[in-house]
């Protein structure tokens, strides 16, 4: 039997800790089974977009999205929504994102992360994309304000997928009847998991994906290094084992619905 090839749906391969050895970093994953990675644009600041959209243009593993996340909120202005519009149009631009609402740090404020998620997933309705989403919270508020925004705002045709997910079984099973998707990280080999993985157990394997967040999150055994797309692997590994299906139905399964909701070339359209 072949080995695992997998998709790693959510990973900032463009951020200053792989600016040393990028391309090293990214044969490794290649080598390592990893044949596709959607590079998250958003996360550095507005302007960081720039930087998945060029590598998308220019590697053949690599796709992108560009967004504004919630950390960056209060950065938006008109300059900004230019140069989303403009970015989104390349052609390995699959989708807006990520953005999202983030009440555990607050790095802008509430009012303004509600009105910039509001604003992109209005802009991913208007140019018919998925939306990658960030979402977290101390409590649960920041969970329930955005899916109230999401239904607002996408009226039941916009897909999208929350990533690094983290809550309860409950608000994922809305979540996937509101057109979400759900993404699991390094979180979900952690020792110490919260539950995670039982959530993970009770989900259908067709609405769900696997990802590093790379360069944070790593997995157990490399928690306080970098992480890297490479141990999306070690990812694949827990669900399966949480699910108790084979690695590389997880593998294939889990690509496939990345291609899906993200359009991928050679996948569903």
């Amino acid at each position: 039997m072949s080995a695992p090839i997998w998709l790693d749906s959510h990973c900032h391969v463009t951020a200053d800790a792989f600016a040393e050895d990028r391309e090293d970093v990214m044969a490794r994953a290649e080598s390592d089974g990893v044949a596709t990675m959607i590079a998250i644009g958003a996360g550095y600041g507005v302007d960081h977009n720039a930087r998945a959209v060029e590598l998308a243009e220019r590697d053949p593993r690599v796709f992108a999205t560009v967004g504004v996340h919630p950390h960056d909120a209060d950065q938006l202005d008109d300059a900004g929504r230019t140069k989303l519009r403009e970015w989104l149009s390349a052609p390995r631009v699959m989708a807006v994102g990520e953005c999202g609402l983030d009440y555990f740090y607050e790095n802008s404020p509430r009012e303004i992360q509600r009105e910039v998620f509001a604003e992109q997933v209005s802009l991913a309705r208007e140019l018919d994309l998925p939306v990658s989403i960030h979402v977290r919270d101390k409590a649960s508020d920041a969970y329930e304000e955005l899916l109230d925004i999401w239904q607002a705002c996408g009226h039941g045709e916009v897909e999208g997928v929350l990533h690094c997910y983290t809550h309860d079984l409950p608000f994922a099973r809305r979540a996937m009847d509101q057109n979400l998707w759900i993404s699991f990280s390094g979180i979900l080999t952690f020792k110490r998991d919260r539950g995670l993985r039982s959530v993970a157990a009770e989900l259908p394997l067709e609405r769900l994906m696997v990802e590093t967040d790379a360069p944070l999150l790593a997995p157990e055994g490399h928690r306080g290094r970098r992480n890297e797309p490479r141990h999306v692997a070690m990812v694949g590994a827990s669900l399966a084992e949480a699910q108790q299906k084979p690695l590389e139905e997880i593998a294939l399964r889990t690509a496939e619905n990345a291609r899906s909701l993200f359009r991928l070339p050679g996948g569903p359209s």
